[in-house]
């Protein structure tokens, strides 16, 4: 399973989006956010929106069949407890939720990858931090940079992200690069950039499952 962070329709209805959703470990979280955005004004949703498209299509030419948590860039939500439940109810063998980061640290660059920890059940454990080193040693083979303000070698274990605490199968969230950064935004707004990325993503997906 694929899940593009964020939608277009976010931003308009702030009612929808900001009401709280169980986030696992006793906490709440608003359903959704609008995400972050270019100094240039390129959104989030669309990038992740556009990257999803293209690494489904990387894996479905693989033999891989991929589901979407939201069928467009124009909707609201699905809030991450739902998308969250998406996976979870199809069984997914490899959950990828696809981000962009918005950090505003100076020379704050590079891509991360984040796993739920501790694990709350079997598949967040060895599972969900196979999936997670497999998309970063392919990320790092295209000449992605690993990040420069978080996390360690390309992986982030966090406690605090809805969608992975309540993923009852492998799943891990790719925060691609920084759009604040305006070298790495014009990667991550190129046509080019995007199909480098996507490349990446597939191969690690591919490479954890077999």
């Amino acid at each position: 399973m694929l899940d593009p962070g964020h939608n277009g329709g976010n931003a308009s209805h702030p009612g929808e989006i900001n009401r709280p959703v169980p986030a696992g470990r006793g906490k709440t979280k608003p359903c959704n956010t609008t995400g972050t955005a270019t100094n240039g004004g390129y959104s989030e949703h669309e990038f992740t929106w556009d990257l999803a498209l293209r690494v489904r299509d990387l894996l479905k030419q693989r033999g891989v069949t991929v589901i979407l948590t939201r069928p467009d860039d124009k909707g609201v939500g699905p809030c991450v407890d739902r998308r969250a439940a998406i996976g979870n109810e199809a069984g997914a063998d490899a959950v990828v939720s696809l981000h962009a980061d918005g950090s505003t640290s100076a020379g704050a660059h590079g891509f991360h990858i984040a796993y739920s920890s501790p694990p709350l059940n079997a598949a967040q454990g060895e599972p969900s931090l196979r999936l997670a080193r497999s998309v970063r040693d392919d990320m790092v083979k295209a000449g992605l940079a690993t990040s420069t303000y978080i996390g360690s070698q390309g992986l982030s274990a966090r406690d605090d992200l809805g969608g992975l605490n309540l993923s009852t199968r492998p799943a891990v969230l790719v925060e691609c690069g920084n759009m604040r950064d305006a070298t790495e935004a014009a990667v991550l707004a190129s046509g080019g950039g995007k199909q480098r990325y996507a490349e990446a993503i597939a191969n690690g997906v591919l490479g954890y499952l077999g």
